[in-house]
Protein backbone atom coordinates (compact mmCIF):
# COMPACT_ATOMS: atom_id res chain seq x y z
CA UNK A 1 0.00 0.00 0.00
CA UNK A 2 1.32 3.57 -0.72
CA UNK A 3 0.71 6.12 1.85
CA UNK A 4 -1.82 4.98 4.75
CA UNK A 5 -3.07 5.03 8.10
CA UNK A 6 -3.06 3.08 10.76
CA UNK A 7 -6.11 3.37 13.49
CA UNK A 8 -5.65 1.21 16.94
CA UNK A 9 -7.27 0.69 20.57
CA UNK A 10 -5.37 -0.25 23.40
CA UNK A 11 -7.68 -3.55 24.38
CA UNK A 12 -7.95 -2.05 28.23
CA UNK A 13 -9.62 0.95 26.65
CA UNK A 14 -6.68 3.44 27.83
CA UNK A 15 -5.07 4.70 24.60
CA UNK A 16 -5.95 5.54 20.92
CA UNK A 17 -3.34 5.79 18.69
CA UNK A 18 -3.21 6.91 15.06
CA UNK A 19 0.28 5.73 12.84
CA UNK A 20 0.83 7.95 9.52
CA UNK A 21 2.89 7.56 6.36
CA UNK A 22 2.84 10.92 4.40
CA UNK A 23 5.87 9.89 2.06
CA UNK A 24 4.61 9.91 -1.32
CA UNK A 25 1.89 12.60 -0.59
CA UNK A 26 4.39 15.12 0.67
CA UNK A 27 6.51 14.91 -2.41
CA UNK A 28 3.19 15.28 -4.65
CA UNK A 29 2.62 18.56 -2.70
CA UNK A 30 6.47 19.67 -2.41
CA UNK A 31 6.98 19.11 -6.11
CA UNK A 32 3.71 21.19 -6.96
CA UNK A 33 5.10 23.86 -4.68
CA UNK A 34 8.37 24.04 -6.40
CA UNK A 35 9.47 23.86 -2.60
CA UNK A 36 12.66 22.76 -1.54
CA UNK A 37 15.18 22.30 1.80
CA UNK A 38 13.33 23.81 4.92
CA UNK A 39 10.51 24.99 3.08
CA UNK A 40 9.95 21.53 2.22
CA UNK A 41 10.21 19.78 5.36
CA UNK A 42 7.57 22.65 6.93
CA UNK A 43 5.48 21.89 4.21
CA UNK A 44 5.52 18.66 4.75
CA UNK A 45 5.57 18.97 8.57
CA UNK A 46 2.26 20.70 8.86
CA UNK A 47 0.56 18.64 5.95
CA UNK A 48 1.23 15.45 8.04
CA UNK A 49 -0.11 16.77 11.15
CA UNK A 50 -2.81 17.96 9.46
CA UNK A 51 -3.54 14.69 7.86
CA UNK A 52 -3.17 13.44 11.43
CA UNK A 53 -5.65 15.72 13.23
CA UNK A 54 -8.28 14.91 10.68
CA UNK A 55 -8.10 11.19 10.99
CA UNK A 56 -7.88 11.19 14.56
CA UNK A 57 -10.92 13.98 15.49
CA UNK A 58 -12.93 14.23 12.07
CA UNK A 59 -12.02 11.34 9.83
CA UNK A 60 -15.01 12.56 7.69
CA UNK A 61 -14.70 16.21 7.69
CA UNK A 62 -12.77 18.20 5.59
CA UNK A 63 -9.71 19.60 7.92
CA UNK A 64 -7.26 22.54 7.33
CA UNK A 65 -3.74 23.37 8.95
CA UNK A 66 -2.59 26.64 8.58
CA UNK A 67 0.76 27.73 9.63
CA UNK A 68 1.78 31.89 9.44
CA UNK A 69 5.25 32.35 9.45
CA UNK A 70 7.69 34.26 12.01
CA UNK A 71 5.95 38.36 12.48
CA UNK A 72 2.78 36.93 10.06
CA UNK A 73 5.39 36.52 7.15
CA UNK A 74 4.23 33.82 3.83
CA UNK A 75 1.95 30.93 5.18
CA UNK A 76 1.66 27.38 4.03
CA UNK A 77 -1.75 25.55 4.07
CA UNK A 78 -2.82 22.03 4.32
CA UNK A 79 -6.27 20.75 2.99
CA UNK A 80 -6.87 17.06 3.84
CA UNK A 81 -10.50 16.09 2.72
CA UNK A 82 -12.46 12.60 4.00
CA UNK A 83 -11.41 10.68 1.16
CA UNK A 84 -7.94 10.65 1.85
CA UNK A 85 -7.31 13.31 -0.95
CA UNK A 86 -4.81 15.83 0.52
CA UNK A 87 -3.05 19.15 -0.93
CA UNK A 88 -1.21 22.11 -0.17
CA UNK A 89 -0.53 25.92 -0.78
CA UNK A 90 2.76 27.79 -0.11
CA UNK A 91 2.29 31.21 0.02
CA UNK A 92 5.55 33.30 0.50
CA UNK A 93 6.30 36.62 1.57
CA UNK A 94 7.99 39.42 -0.74
CA UNK A 95 10.62 39.66 1.55
CA UNK A 96 12.19 37.40 3.99
CA UNK A 97 10.51 33.65 4.34
CA UNK A 98 8.29 31.01 6.06
CA UNK A 99 9.86 30.20 9.28
CA UNK A 100 9.25 29.18 12.60
CA UNK A 101 9.61 31.74 15.31
CA UNK A 102 8.19 34.35 17.49
CA UNK A 103 4.79 35.04 16.49
CA UNK A 104 4.30 31.82 14.14
CA UNK A 105 0.89 30.50 14.53
CA UNK A 106 -1.24 27.50 13.53
CA UNK A 107 -4.59 27.35 12.74
CA UNK A 108 -6.64 24.31 12.53
CA UNK A 109 -9.39 24.30 11.07
CA UNK A 110 -12.81 21.65 10.40
CA UNK A 111 -15.39 22.59 8.04
CA UNK A 112 -18.70 21.11 9.91
CA UNK A 113 -21.33 19.04 7.88
CA UNK A 114 -23.30 22.28 8.67
CA UNK A 115 -21.09 23.92 6.39
CA UNK A 116 -19.67 26.19 9.68
CA UNK A 117 -16.24 26.25 11.18
CA UNK A 118 -14.52 24.93 13.71
CA UNK A 119 -10.84 26.36 14.30
CA UNK A 120 -8.55 26.75 16.85
CA UNK A 121 -5.54 28.99 16.84
CA UNK A 122 -1.94 28.39 18.70
CA UNK A 123 1.32 29.44 18.84
CA UNK A 124 4.11 27.74 17.41
CA UNK A 125 7.33 27.35 19.78
CA UNK A 126 9.91 27.06 17.45
CA UNK A 127 11.83 24.52 20.06
CA UNK A 128 9.09 22.51 19.87
CA UNK A 129 7.77 23.03 16.22
CA UNK A 130 4.47 21.68 14.48
CA UNK A 131 4.30 18.85 16.88
CA UNK A 132 4.11 20.80 19.91
CA UNK A 133 1.70 23.45 18.35
CA UNK A 134 -0.46 20.20 17.54
CA UNK A 135 -0.39 18.80 21.09
CA UNK A 136 -1.20 22.17 22.10
CA UNK A 137 -3.92 22.52 19.79
CA UNK A 138 -5.59 19.06 20.84
CA UNK A 139 -5.37 20.29 24.70
CA UNK A 140 -6.61 23.54 23.71
CA UNK A 141 -9.25 23.18 21.47
CA UNK A 142 -10.34 19.83 21.72
CA UNK A 143 -9.68 19.10 25.28
CA UNK A 144 -7.63 15.65 24.40
CA UNK A 145 -4.81 14.83 26.14
CA UNK A 146 -2.25 13.84 23.43
CA UNK A 147 1.22 13.03 22.38
CA UNK A 148 1.94 13.68 18.87
CA UNK A 149 5.26 13.95 16.38
CA UNK A 150 5.75 14.64 12.87
CA UNK A 151 8.23 14.72 10.86
CA UNK A 152 9.82 15.06 7.59
CA UNK A 153 13.89 13.95 6.18
CA UNK A 154 14.19 16.27 2.82
CA UNK A 155 17.29 16.64 0.42
CA UNK A 156 16.15 19.32 -1.78
CA UNK A 157 13.65 18.91 -3.01
CA UNK A 158 13.56 14.82 -2.53
CA UNK A 159 10.74 14.02 0.52
CA UNK A 160 13.16 10.42 1.72
CA UNK A 161 10.63 10.17 4.01
CA UNK A 162 7.74 11.46 6.12
CA UNK A 163 5.09 10.58 8.68
CA UNK A 164 4.11 10.38 12.45
CA UNK A 165 2.10 9.36 14.82
CA UNK A 166 -0.44 10.27 17.74
CA UNK A 167 -1.06 8.78 21.47
CA UNK A 168 -4.34 9.97 22.97
CA UNK A 169 -5.51 9.31 26.03
CA UNK A 170 -9.30 7.65 26.83
CA UNK A 171 -11.29 8.71 29.33
CA UNK A 172 -10.62 4.69 30.72
CA UNK A 173 -6.97 4.95 31.14
CA UNK A 174 -6.04 4.30 34.88
CA UNK A 175 -2.98 5.56 36.50
CA UNK A 176 -0.33 2.78 35.77
CA UNK A 177 -1.16 2.50 32.17
CA UNK A 178 -0.67 6.65 32.18
CA UNK A 179 2.62 5.83 34.17
CA UNK A 180 4.26 3.00 31.48
CA UNK A 181 3.18 4.87 28.05
CA UNK A 182 4.60 8.57 29.43
CA UNK A 183 7.80 6.74 30.48
CA UNK A 184 7.63 4.58 26.96
CA UNK A 185 7.52 8.03 24.64
CA UNK A 186 10.09 9.86 26.95
CA UNK A 187 12.45 7.27 26.32
CA UNK A 188 10.73 6.95 22.29
CA UNK A 189 13.44 7.85 19.73
CA UNK A 190 13.10 10.91 17.92
CA UNK A 191 10.51 10.65 14.67
CA UNK A 192 13.49 12.16 12.70
CA UNK A 193 15.92 9.34 13.99
CA UNK A 194 12.58 6.94 13.48
CA UNK A 195 11.96 7.88 9.79
CA UNK A 196 15.87 8.18 8.84
CA UNK A 197 16.78 4.41 9.98
CA UNK A 198 12.98 3.89 7.75
CA UNK A 199 11.71 2.55 10.94
CA UNK A 200 8.82 4.42 10.54
CA UNK A 201 6.75 2.35 8.57
CA UNK A 202 2.80 2.46 10.19
CA UNK A 203 2.46 -1.20 11.39
CA UNK A 204 5.96 -0.91 12.70
CA UNK A 205 5.65 2.21 14.66
CA UNK A 206 2.36 1.08 15.75
CA UNK A 207 4.01 -1.93 17.28
CA UNK A 208 6.82 0.16 18.63
CA UNK A 209 4.17 2.31 20.57
CA UNK A 210 2.50 -0.27 21.69
CA UNK A 211 4.99 -3.02 22.29
CA UNK A 212 3.56 -5.25 24.96
CA UNK A 213 0.26 -3.31 25.16
CA UNK A 214 -2.25 -5.88 23.97
CA UNK A 215 -4.31 -3.37 21.35
CA UNK A 216 -6.82 -4.09 18.63
CA UNK A 217 -6.38 -2.72 14.97
CA UNK A 218 -9.83 -0.80 14.44
CA UNK A 219 -8.99 0.66 10.51
CA UNK A 220 -6.91 1.44 8.05
CA UNK A 221 -7.04 3.90 5.05
CA UNK A 222 -5.27 5.77 1.64
CA UNK A 223 -4.10 9.11 1.98
CA UNK A 224 -2.52 10.36 -1.61
CA UNK A 225 -2.04 13.72 -2.76
CA UNK A 226 -4.66 15.02 -5.55
CA UNK A 227 -6.36 18.88 -5.91
CA UNK A 228 -9.45 18.83 -6.46
CA UNK A 229 -9.75 21.74 -9.21
CA UNK A 230 -10.88 20.91 -12.86
CA UNK A 231 -12.44 22.64 -15.49
CA UNK A 232 -15.40 22.59 -14.60
CA UNK A 233 -15.38 23.94 -10.93
CA UNK A 234 -13.05 26.57 -12.36
CA UNK A 235 -16.32 27.57 -14.99
CA UNK A 236 -18.35 27.64 -12.03
CA UNK A 237 -16.37 29.99 -10.33
CA UNK A 238 -15.81 32.54 -13.61
CA UNK A 239 -19.69 32.42 -13.88
CA UNK A 240 -19.88 34.26 -10.23
CA UNK A 241 -17.86 37.07 -11.52
CA UNK A 242 -19.48 40.23 -12.35
CA UNK A 243 -20.29 41.00 -15.91
CA UNK A 244 -18.10 43.98 -16.70
CA UNK A 245 -15.03 41.95 -15.13
CA UNK A 246 -15.63 39.37 -17.69
CA UNK A 247 -16.18 41.40 -20.22
CA UNK A 248 -12.88 42.73 -18.91
CA UNK A 249 -11.08 38.99 -20.08
CA UNK A 250 -12.76 39.44 -23.39
CA UNK A 251 -11.28 42.92 -24.50
CA UNK A 252 -8.54 41.62 -26.21
CA UNK A 253 -9.80 38.77 -27.49
CA UNK A 254 -7.10 36.08 -26.03
CA UNK A 255 -7.83 32.71 -24.21
CA UNK A 256 -8.34 32.93 -20.34
CA UNK A 257 -5.60 30.79 -19.47
CA UNK A 258 -5.07 29.74 -15.36
CA UNK A 259 -2.82 27.51 -13.12
CA UNK A 260 -4.15 26.41 -10.42
CA UNK A 261 -2.18 27.19 -7.18
CA UNK A 262 -2.35 24.03 -5.33
CA UNK A 263 -1.12 21.65 -8.25
CA UNK A 264 -0.11 23.73 -10.91
CA UNK A 265 -2.32 22.41 -13.95
CA UNK A 266 -3.05 24.78 -16.63
CA UNK A 267 -6.56 25.47 -17.86
CA UNK A 268 -7.37 27.71 -21.29
CA UNK A 269 -10.42 28.87 -21.93
CA UNK A 270 -11.59 30.09 -25.52
CA UNK A 271 -12.59 33.53 -25.80
CA UNK A 272 -15.92 31.72 -27.28
CA UNK A 273 -16.74 30.35 -23.73
CA UNK A 274 -15.99 33.46 -22.00
CA UNK A 275 -18.89 34.74 -23.98
CA UNK A 276 -20.85 32.38 -23.28
CA UNK A 277 -20.35 32.73 -19.51
CA UNK A 278 -21.09 36.59 -19.84
CA UNK A 279 -24.20 35.47 -21.48
CA UNK A 280 -25.28 33.57 -18.13
CA UNK A 281 -23.61 35.60 -15.52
Amino acid sequence: MSDHVLRALTDDGAFRVVVLDATETSQGVVTAQKATDARAQLLAEVLTGTVLVRETMSPDLRVQGIFQGHDGKGRIIADSFPDGTTRGLMQLPKEGDITLGDHAVLNMMRTLHNGELSQGVVSVDPREGISGALMQYMQASEQVTSFIAVGAIVRGSVVARAGGYIVQLLPEVGEGPLMVMTERLREFESIYGLLGAGNAEPNKLLEELLHLMPHTKVGESEVRFECKCSEERLALSLATLPKRDIAELLADGAPLEIDCDYCARHYRFAPERLRGLLATS
